[in-house]
């Protein structure tokens, strides 16, 4: 029995979790000012772009799940921005690259969090444009104190803001020093390009009209000529030790338009599990649910060996099929109702041995064949200077410093509509690319995470998505609504929230104690974030697993790392109980960072 470190949050008005408690209480004013879920979720979002600078901004992506009570009906709102038109592989190979690098601006998508931000709040959204961005701009432009961990970014990555990407240095150098925890930091610029925005729509005769001129300032108007003109006449430093120019213009961002669709949904014992599509990694979780409800996970100890063996034997094939299959559906045929047929995960699930696999083991929907590509290794000279070793790491996680890797952000409401949010903001930190001074931010580096090959669906094309990780959870159970929860954790974070699940669904855990819970991954497939390291064998424990479980797994031939206790995902969830109908609300401890609230 889990004994949590915080109490599950209860009421029967509505509740927040996200990864600041800045933010987490944006969600809930709104609440009480009458907003809705949706409405809460988005002035959160605003506010995480100033507080966790070191994890996302407006110049990244975000990939969000919606359940609307009032028609029954959960969608994914796809905040993942294209390629440039003229980001083409030999674009990239003609600059000598076999791999796109995972700093500075040759991996810049187009933004895609405020198109798809804005879009929520459009189409869902009860409140305006003005009133949601005020807790934003608040902050930018009266501050905040840092979190620890945006302090020790910016301090190691001084030397390059000072010496190259001066847009950073003016944003995020207060004086020309690195700020401390105790610091008031402002954002005055960035502050000043939300206003701008909520400008661009006073004058409307709608609130949805508002929300349209904002959505077009940003992608045809000053903040896309802005990111055009930094574009073209930038040059920075990046992982390659040399200094490249960004291939986004303001016509790819004027093109670009957020997509709404069904979410993608399997069906487990009893529960209705809703995932964004294979634009993202979101099938991941599902496949991996498949094959486990062929096992009988009721009665099996969440901290035995049998039990880690059994979900990362489990995660390896879906990931294996994640590497090979996943990418733009818009430009590529691929299969996800073949990755999840039943005949097909039967199958599948006869690979499953006692001893632990190595290699890669992609599958074959209805008799297709695709291909896993592998990265060159590629020597780096060794650097003396810290900042090098942290842009060459495609994630904004200070290198070296914890195998948390707390990159990502999360937001998750529930309503006493019945409405729930779940949402992973992520890119445009401020490790990932200089920051544009005017705008107050940087771009994002999500091309990073596609391939240069031919023939791949996450192969690098003009106008092509990059399969994100990013990947929330919507759950229903019953057909009535029940969770929303998502963590940071790029790679990991379908394989963190399936533990979360799987407690909650089996053990009938409170929310509280499913996060608490010890947790592990696998690494055996390559990342998706430079350099994409991998261990075929790989699998990662926190300490809290006994010796002898993590002796057994050995045995059976994994390779086993262990980390500190609490170290592993950031979990924040929410939703509504099946018998006493509270609305309920949780916070994983790990980083002593998530917030949960309500009332």
């Amino acid at each position: 029995m889990v004994i949590a470190m915080r109490p599950e949050i209860k009421g029967d008005f509505g509740t927040v979790s996200s990864t600041h408690p800045l933010a987490s209480a944006t969600g809930m004013a709104v609440l009480e000012r009458g907003g809705n879920a949706f409405d809460a979720a988005v002035a959160a979002a605003f506010v995480l772009q100033v507080v966790e600078p070191q994890n996302n901004g407006p110049g990244g992506d975000v990939t969000i799940l919606l359940h609307r009570a009032s028609e029954d009906t959960t969608r994914s709102i796809c905040g993942q921005g294209p390629m440039p038109a003229t980001a083409t592989l030999h674009a990239f190979r003609d600059l000598g690259l076999s791999q796109v690098p995972g700093s500075g601006l040759l991996p810049a998508t187009v933004p895609g969090a405020v198109g798809a931000w804005l879009r929520l709040l459009a189409e869902a959204g009860s409140m305006k444009l003005a009133d949601i961005l005020d807790h934003a701009i608040g902050y930018a432009a009266d501050g905040f104190s840092l979190l620890p961990e945006t302090t020790r970014a910016i301090a190691a990555l001084a030397p390059l803001y000072t010496a190259d990407w001066t847009g950073s240095a003016a944003t995020y150098l207060p004086g020309g020093r690195a700020p401390t925890v105790r610091t008031r930091f402002t954002n005055p610029s960035l502050a000043e390009t939300y206003r701008r925005l909520v400008r661009a729509g006073a004058g409307a005769a709608s609130r949805e009209a508002q929300i349209q001129a904002a959505h077009d300032a940003f992608y045809q108007g000053f903040v896309a000529e802005a990111i055009d003109r930094f574009a073209r006449t930038t040059t920075a430093l990046d992982s390659t030790g040399r200094s490249h120019s960004a291939f986004l213009r303001g016509e790819d961002l004027a093109a670009w338009e957020p997509t709404v669709e069904d979410a993608t949904r399997l069906d487990y014992q009893g529960h209705q599990v809703y995932k964004p599509g294979i634009w993202s990694q979101g099938p991941v979780f599902l496949q991996q649910l498949a094959l486990l409800d062929g096992f009988d996970m009721t009665s099996v100890d969440a901290t035995s060996a049998e039990f880690v063996h059994t979900v990362v034997e489990c995660a390896k094939l879906a990931m294996a099929d994640r590497e090979a299959w996943y990418g733009d559906p818009l430009h590529s045929d691929i299969p996800l109702d073949g990755l999840l047929d039943p005949k097909y995960t039967a199958e599948r699930r006869k690979l499953i041995r006692q001893e632990a696999s190595a290699g890669p083991r992609p599958g074959s929907p209805g008799g297709r064949t695709s291909w896993i590509p592998l990265p060159e290794t590629i020597e780096q000279p060794p650097s003396e200077e810290d900042w090098m070793t942290q842009i060459r790491s495609g994630l904004p996680t200070l290198a070296r410093s914890t195998a948390a890797r707390d990159d990502t952000c999360c937001i998750t409401v529930a309503d006493r509509e019945g409405n729930l949010v779940a949402a992973t903001p992520s890119g445009g930190w401020l490790k990932s690319s200089p920051a544009i001074a005017e705008l107050g931010f940087p771009l994002g580096t999500r091309g990073q995470s596609m391939w240069l090959v031919e023939g791949h669906p996450n192969s690098l094309a003009p106008g092509r998505r990059p399969r994100t990780t990013l990947s929330p959870t919507v759950v229903l159970r019953e057909g009535r609504p029940h969770l929303a929860f998502g963590t940071p954790g790029g790679d990991r974070q379908d394989q963190w929230t399936l533990l979360f699940f799987l407690a909650v669904a089996h053990s009938r855990m409170d929310l509280q104690q499913a996060t608490e819970l010890p947790m592990f991954h696998t690494d055996a497939l390559p990342a998706s974030f430079a350099p994409r390291e991998y261990r075929p064998r790989g699998v990662t424990v926190e300490r809290a697993f006994s010796p002898e479980v993590v002796a057994a797994l050995r045995q059976r031939g994994h390779d086993v790392t262990e980390v500190p206790e609490f170290t592993l995902g950031k979990i924040c969830a929410t939703g509504f109980t099946e018998d006493d109908g509270f609305i309920v609300a949780a916070a994983g401890p790990r980083g002593r960072q998530a917030y949960a609230i309500g009332r």
